[in-house]
């Protein structure tokens, strides 16, 4: 291999990242507003990096970036309430996804302490209480296996985010 080589590869890896990022945008997923709270301290964030794993026992893949600030808390307590959004939760999600204070987060909406101890959206579409079993270092993410302990559910239309933006069904 030549010297030019090792940069080619780099900026092959670079223009697959970006079209990467274009190609996902395409893929519709549930917005969920994942909480917890516990000796770390109470965090919550938004995502949509979430997905089923197993149902013997009941686990779900939570994503979750390194550098978020509701990492470290997540971490420390081991327990975390997925609860995914119904469709009137769009500004539930904006904050939750954006850049405000986390002790501000959990002014947007009505919530409960459920029996794990997280917080949990008191008219989520369905709210999924978890203890984390493993975590699997993904790059940027870490990827939390957490395995679901109680779950609550409505009969509302789901919140979806596609094209970089919210929809509903």
């Amino acid at each position: 291999m030549d010297a030019a080589a090792p940069e080619m590869i780099e900026a092959l890896k670079e223009e697959a990242r970006v079209a990467y990022r274009e190609a996902m945008a395409h893929l519709a997923a549930a917005v969920t507003i994942v909480t917890t709270d516990g000796e770390g301290g109470r965090a919550g964030f938004a995502a949509t990096a979430v997905c089923s794993l197993s149902d013997t026992p009941p686990t779900l893949l939570v994503c979750l970036n390194k550098a978020s600030s509701a990492h470290a808390a997540v971490s420390v307590n081991g327990i975390v309430c997925v609860n995914v959004l119904a469709a009137h939760h769009e500004n539930i999600s904006r904050v939750f996804g954006g850049r405000t204070p986390m002790t501000e987060r959990f002014e947007s909406g009505t919530w409960e302490i459920g029996d794990t101890g997280a917080p949990v959206l008191a008219d989520a579409l369905t709210a999924f209480e978890c203890r984390i079993g493993h975590v699997v270092d993904g790059g940027t993410h870490d990827i939390f296996m957490a395995e679901v302990l109680a779950i609550r559910s409505t009969t509302d239309k789901p919140l979806i985010y596609f094209r970089r933006s919210y929809q509903s069904l």
